[in-house]
């Protein structure tokens, strides 16, 4: 048997292994490496079997399973001469190389880092002393036209994405890692995703940086908002208003960070620091084994020594709810309100009038993102009751 082109580095628990040809990673505990290793030295299934039961006397070993994984993975080329052709998606070419490494560093270094955490400390002593700084849900509505409103918020907060996705392509380009943003879509909102694949190339220690990157930049963002309206408390009021937009929009996004049930890049560093992948799928996994036990035995695909890291991402998990809900009561739902009791108010005037039509197109920017909201998890909810439970990668 013959595998495809790969590259082997070592993790902190476990091995990763690069299908070199795609540019797809893999987690695999020593004892797979052993068996890869003596496939690449010709050995035959029966000589790797004998071989792992005198190293690895108390595990189960059996190399057609292994070889049916591998199969899975689309890892092997050939066996007894037979090729093996999958359709494997070759990466598209990465840019961003017009950034330079040099320039990169000036943004991500040691002594940067120590900045960022100064900036964070600074951030939360300015709102300490300055509470009315504080994002409260009226922040959005800085003129009285709701429409503008909706607008100026919709192109703040995807400017204030892209920088905070800035964040992570400047510290992929400071370790000389290509990379690009995608352009994606969250409900009817544009956004970007800085494809971060390339972190595994990267021993574990140093990954932690480039999933904090994005939030260095937004502490950046955040700092010089509040240092704007500490330093000119006099500015006119719309860039008062349009400073405070910023303030929030950022806050929430560093809030959001601690829903670690969404994958946010707080949750990829827990991850990362645990040594234990897949966490979300394997925590899911787990807790339903709590109430579906033969549904777990089945699905379960944590390595040895996981599961204490897997109950306590639980608590994380419930966090990240709790934070949701808050969010959702103190923030979300006014806001909502506000607009409603607003539009009701627009649309009470004449036809003819602004403040009629500026209502109306209120209500029909509700409607629209209400219905693909609702289409959304409709649509999310269908395809986790048809779709297996995640394998480990």
């Amino acid at each position: 048997m013959t595998l495809h082109p790969i590259q082997i580095r070592e993790d902190k628990k476990n091995y990763i292994v690069e299908d070199t040809v795609t540019g797809e990673f893999f987690e695999m505990p020593d004892i797979c490496i052993y068996a890869i290793e003596m496939l690449e030295n010709g050995a035959t299934f029966l000589e790797i079997e004998t071989e792992l039961k005198a190293v690895y006397p108390h595990e189960d070993i059996n190399m057609i399973d292994f070889a049916e994984q591998l199969l899975e993975m689309e890892l092997i080329q050939e066996i007894d001469g037979q090729p093996f052709n999958f359709e494997k998606s070759i990466p598209e070419q990465q840019g961003f190389l017009w950034i330079s490494e040099r320039f990169s560093k000036n943004f991500f270094n040691r002594f940067s880092l120590f900045g960022y955490i100064i900036l964070f400390i600074l951030n939360i002593v300015i709102l300490f002393i300055n509470p009315s700084f504080f994002p409260h849900f009226k922040d959005l509505f800085v003129f009285d036209t709701m429409l503008i409103n909706m607008l100026l918020y919709m192109a703040l907060s995807l400017l204030l994405l892209f920088v905070h996705e800035m964040g992570h392509v400047i510290a992929l380009r400071a370790v000389g890692m290509p990379t690009k943003i995608e352009i994606g879509h969250r409900l009817f909102l544009v956004v970007f995703e800085t494809d971060m694949s390339s972190v595994w190339r990267l021993p574990a220690k140093e990954r932690n940086v480039l999933y904090l990157a994005g939030l260095c930049f937004d502490n950046l963002v955040l700092f010089l908002a509040l240092g704007s309206m500490l330093l000119f408390p006099n500015l006119p009021v719309v860039m008062t208003g349009i400073l405070g937009v910023i303030v929030f929009d950022v806050m929430i996004r560093v809030v959001y960070q601690c829903c670690f049930y969404l994958k946010t890049d707080l949750y990829y560093v827990f991850e990362n620091s645990s040594g234990c992948y897949n966490l979300l799928e394997n925590a899911q996994v787990y807790f339903i084994g709590l109430f579906f036990p033969k549904q777990a035995k089945s699905s379960n695909e944590m390595f040895q020594g996981e599961k204490a890291t897997v109950i306590a991402y639980g608590a994380f998990y419930l966090i990240g709810m709790a934070i949701t809900l808050s969010l959702l009561v103190f923030y979300i739902i006014p806001q909502l309100v506000y607009v409603i009791s607003e539009t009701r108010h627009c649309i009470a005037h004449p036809i003819t009038t602004m403040h009629f039509w500026d209502g109306l197109l209120t209500i029909l920017q509700l409607a629209l993102g209400i219905g693909l909201l609702l289409y959304s998890w409709i649509k999310k909810y269908k395809l986790l009751f048809k779709r297996k439970l995640p394998q480990r990668s």
